[in-house]
């Protein structure tokens, strides 16, 4: 209805010529050309043109003509503009870049900055240097040192320590074996005694020969309770070895291999260690371990010497003063040897002492207290373990004297014989409860577990000497006795 009435208003006032907006001049025309479909009508299209012909209220310009020369002014402008600002950036780059090569020539910088960068130390200098030997830039040469990173343009003087110890490794690694260490482990379940062979492993250096042994010291607990000792030399050959002489309060043993089971080619690879001074080290200077660290293979770690004669508890009651270096001592490690520079054996290392409790400390048994125990020990007789039911067997029940009992009560350290059995080879001998065993063939002992390990290298009819502390008038007595041993299956 609407739309009617507005068009038939519409026609009149178009058809009588009168305009219903005289002050806008405004001219209409009506194209009814889009449908509207969901009605069915049809709407007009409106077209707004100027009320204004050529010429009239704008001089002689059209509103279109005076737009289109405008933005082409403006176009001009801002390429002018622009040509001006690259012109005057290009004259103060070429201005500044003159100046600064200036400045640079006259001061020297650009002579000092040309070439790479180099690190505080030079590569070159590194590999000339010296093994052990401070390498130490003057203060000429500092001027030539460039620290892009920070802040610090010249030193005085530089000093590095070069850690390169591949010659004094392939000198002494030859001297130095891995020693496997397989034993009977008993392991109880619900009760009942399991036993499973086990294998342990260690190191050990090589220290001497006789006509028909090569001779090889290493920590007791190395091979204590082995049923067999079997020892890989550097170039990857094995031999059986045996004990030759131990001493467990040092920690300290020293193994026998027969010359006749090394192959020429291997005698000609081995060497053995030249053992140094241990007491003349100072606290800093570097130490080198050797060892067959993890049961993988001879390995090598580096360090320094961290303490001198350090006091130590070790698991078994025992105590002493041991080298502490900040040098991996790692299992596997213990037996094997603690260089200096010289590539002279100072130490022999020990993962017993301090264990693994504490990152960066490892112990050594300074090698001039290892010297007259070691030379003692090469002496002994060669012994191999017997079979259990070939073993001799003594005939007492005895208890350890450990040193604080000894302490406390005044009574020499050994084995206190608690009870003497009829018929055994003790009751022959004399022996009386309440005697103490103290040496055993030529061996200290100080516990019951010491006498039982040495007793298995020593079948039924076996002659040896002990030496036994009795107690009588003003207190405790030496004598030694000889006893021969019986058979532990006829008593």
């Amino acid at each position: 209805m609407y739309e009617n009435n507005y068009n038939n208003s519409y026609n009149e006032n178009r058809d009588q010529g009168v305009q219903q907006n005289q002050s806008l001049n405004s001219r209409y025309t009506v194209n009814n050309t889009y449908p509207n479909t969901p009605y069915g009508h049809q709407t007009e299209n409106y077209q707004y043109s100027s009320p204004y012909s050529a010429g009239q209220g704008q001089g002689n310009e059209t509103p279109e003509k005076k737009k289109k020369e405008k933005k082409e002014c403006h176009g001009n402008g801002y390429l002018k503009k622009a040509l001006v600002c690259v012109s005057l950036g290009l004259f103060f780059g070429i201005c500044a870049g003159l100046g600064f090569f200036a400045v640079s020539a006259t001061t020297g910088m650009l002579e000092k900055n040309t070439g790479q960068p180099e690190a505080v130390i030079s590569q070159d200098m590194e590999e000339n240097a010296v093994d052990g030997e401070e390498v130490t830039v003057d203060e000429s040469e500092a001027d030539n040192i460039v620290d892009g990173a920070t802040d610090i343009q010249k030193t005085q003087t530089v000093n590095a320590v070069v850690s390169d110890v591949s010659n004094v490794v392939s000198s002494v690694m030859p001297a130095v074996v891995s020693i496997s260490n397989t034993y009977t482990e008993t392991m109880s379940y619900f009760g009942q005694a399991m036993t499973n062979e086990a294998v342990a492993s260690g190191s050990g250096i090589i220290v001497g020969k006789n006509d028909t042994e090569l001779l090889i010291v290493t920590n007791y607990h190395v091979i204590t309770d082995a049923d067999t000792l079997s020892v890989q030399f550097v170039e990857g050959s094995e031999a059986v070895a045996s004990v030759k002489g131990m001493d467990p309060e040092m920690d300290l043993a020293v193994i026998a291999v027969p010359l006749e089971e090394i192959y020429n080619s291997t005698l000609n690879e081995i060497a053995i260690a030249t053992l140094g001074d241990s007491d003349s080290l100072t606290v800093g200077e570097p130490a080198i371990a050797i060892g067959n660290s993890l049961g993988y293979g001879q390995s090598v770690t580096t360090g320094v010497i961290s303490a001198l004669d350090r006091e130590m508890e070790l698991s078994d009651g025992n105590s002493g003063t041991f080298i502490q270096t900040d040098a991996a001592i790692n299992p596997g490690n213990s037996g094997g040897a603690l260089l200096n520079l010289k590539g002279e054996v100072i130490g022999i290392n020990s993962n017993k002492i301090g264990g693994s409790v504490i990152e960066g400390m490892g112990y050594a048994i300074p090698i001039s207290a290892a010297k007259p125990i070691i030379a003692d020990l090469m002496l002994k007789e060669t012994k191999n373990k017997v079979a259990e039911e070939e073993r001799g067997f003594l005939g007492i029940s005895g208890i350890s004297v450990t040193e604080e009992v000894s302490s406390t009560y005044g009574m020499p350290e050994g084995v206190y014989i608690a009870q003497v059995y009829e018929g055994t080879a003790a009751a022959a001998a004399g022996l009386q409860k309440g005697d103490i065993i103290i040496s055993f063939d030529g061996e200290d002992v100080s516990s019951m577990d010491e006498l039982q390990k040495l007793l298995e290298y020593y079948a039924k009819g076996d002659t040896v000497e002990m030496k036994i502390m009795t107690i009588g008038n003003g207190g405790y007595h030496s004598k030694t006795v000889s006893i021969t041993l019986g058979n532990k299956v006829e008593q």
